[in-house]
């Protein structure tokens, strides 16, 4: 097996380095996008329903509502049907065992676990996986769903908005690729690397150890995630395919995932479109970002509506503290915009702002040139980019075989958004709610902005 490592980076252009990439060649008719989420949740359900073999997935987090209990049911009946199905559930340790933002009196995701355990509906497939002691200092955010040689990739986690099972939505991106060698190459990477220490917990257990206990587990842990790479075979990719990288990465040091993320920026000669919820680019993206403008590439940039962020709290909801997060990130946007006016002027730099009612955005990833794109849970902000475990995959479609599909979902998106072209389209802090204008003042007294910014 060949390592995808990252000597890659040291020698060579951008686009050398990107090219240099260890491929797995997918049939470009075994890689279709699905737009909607509805159509996601069926097709994983559908496949779930179906499988023979094994299910391994990773999410952020399983929350127990009802599309969180409709597709654990459907995983039930699907090992009930076959025995021998091998199942395991990863998701982050700490998510599972605290409730929502805002709400109280919850029963948290682990407790409902551990009760369908006792009941022996499940047993042992959903593990916690710590990547740091405290949950603000680093999470699991690996993304996708191996459903025996199909891969569904989609920076959703499960629950009623992810999935559209009421009445709002999470936009998100869900590629659907069939490749026993991709699907092998996430599977094996996460019953390896996560059973090799005693840091993952199965949540069937009755006592959870707490972080603290766990420390020194999650440290030596931690130091593999660090360097752990997906694993593949090099294969060479046909007229009729594509070339399909994973990638995996924690830490600022020796990231692969993030010096692919500049390599692509930095490769581009004619276009880039990003993608992210939250607008606050590490400084390494803001600068290789500058660098492309000043080569005349031209960067279309959708980002999510402050009213479109998960953490935005609309009038009549109840206050919370971490609500004042979207206007922070509006407020970057906006200087942004203030310092980029000349380009947006020249249209080579194209703001979209994306908004759909009361529904939320988080789509991610980053197409250049229309042959590479990646497709990743990677929020392209400073705490992805150190302290969560993150990954994605980089597909080259030197021949385009996959443009009209891309296009399409591209131009789906871009439906819902707004073009910003000064300034003064964005709030200032003065039109902000007073409470939270007065948390945003308070961190700028404190000269914790910089502190802050690579928390979020």
């Amino acid at each position: 097996m060949k390592i995808i490592n990252t000597l890659h980076g040291l020698f060579g252009s951008a686009k050398h380095k990107i090219e240099n990439l260890s491929k797995i060649a997918v049939n470009a008719d075994a890689y279709n996008i699905l737009e909607d989420p509805k159509v996601f949740r069926e097709r994983l359900l559908t496949n779930i329903r179906n499988a023979k073999s094994r299910i391994c997935i990773c999410a952020l987090y399983w929350q127990n509502d009802e599309m969180g209990q409709e597709i654990m049911q459907a995983v039930n009946e699907a090992v009930n049907k076959n025995p021998k199905l091998y199942v395991r559930i990863y998701v982050d340790f700490h998510r599972a065992q605290r409730g929502l933002v805002g709400k109280t009196n919850q029963v948290v995701n682990s407790d409902w676990y551990h009760e369908l355990a006792k009941k022996q509906l499940i047993h042992p497939i959903i593990y916690g996986v710590p990547v740091k002691r405290r949950e603000i200092f680093g999470v699991f955010h690996l993304k996708g769903f191996v459903i025996d040689d199909t891969v569904l990739y989609s920076g959703a986690s499960i629950n009623n908005v992810y999935l559209h099972r009421l009445d709002k939505y999470r936009i998100d991106r869900y590629h659907e690729i069939n490749s026993r060698e991709l699907a092998d190459s996430l599977f094996y990477y996460c019953v390896d690397v996560f059973h090799r220490h005693n840091a993952v917990q199965d949540f069937a257990q009755d006592s959870i150890p707490t972080s603290k206990e766990l420390n020194l587990e999650i440290k030596k842990q931690r130091r593999e995630l660090s360097t752990e790479r997906y694993k593949i075979n090099d294969m060479e990719i046909g007229s009729r395919q594509v070339g399909v990288t994973p990638l995996v990465g924690l830490g600022k040091k020796n990231n692969i995932l993030n010096t692919s993320i500049i390599n692509l920026i930095e490769a581009a000669t004619e276009d880039i479109t990003i993608c992210t919820p939250y607008f606050n680019f590490p400084s390494q993206v803001l600068k290789a970002v500058n660098r492309a403008l000043t080569k005349g590439v031209t960067i279309t940039i959708i980002v999510g509506d402050k009213e479109a962020n998960d953490f935005f709290i609309h009038e009549g909801e109840p206050y919370n503290k971490v609500g004042a997060v979207p206007y922070i990130y509006e407020m970057n946007l906006r200087d942004f915009v203030n310092t980029h006016t000349g380009y947006i002027n020249d249209d080579k730099l194209r703001i979209r702002l994306w908004k759909d009612g009361l529904n939320t955005y988080h789509v991610k990833g980053i197409s250049v040139d229309n042959r590479y794109h990646l497709i990743t849970g990677n929020n392209l902000n400073p705490r992805a980019w150190r302290l969560d475990l993150e990954n994605g995959l980089l597909v080259d479609d030197e021949h385009h075989l996959l443009l009209e599909k891309i296009t399409h979902e591209r131009n789906y998106l871009l439906s819902k958004t707004t073009p910003i072209t000064t300034p003064t389209e964005l709030q200032t802090i003065d039109d902000y709610p007073e409470d939270y204008r007065k948390i945003i003042l308070k961190v700028r007294n404190f000269g914790a902005q910089w502190l802050l910014r690579k928390l979020l």
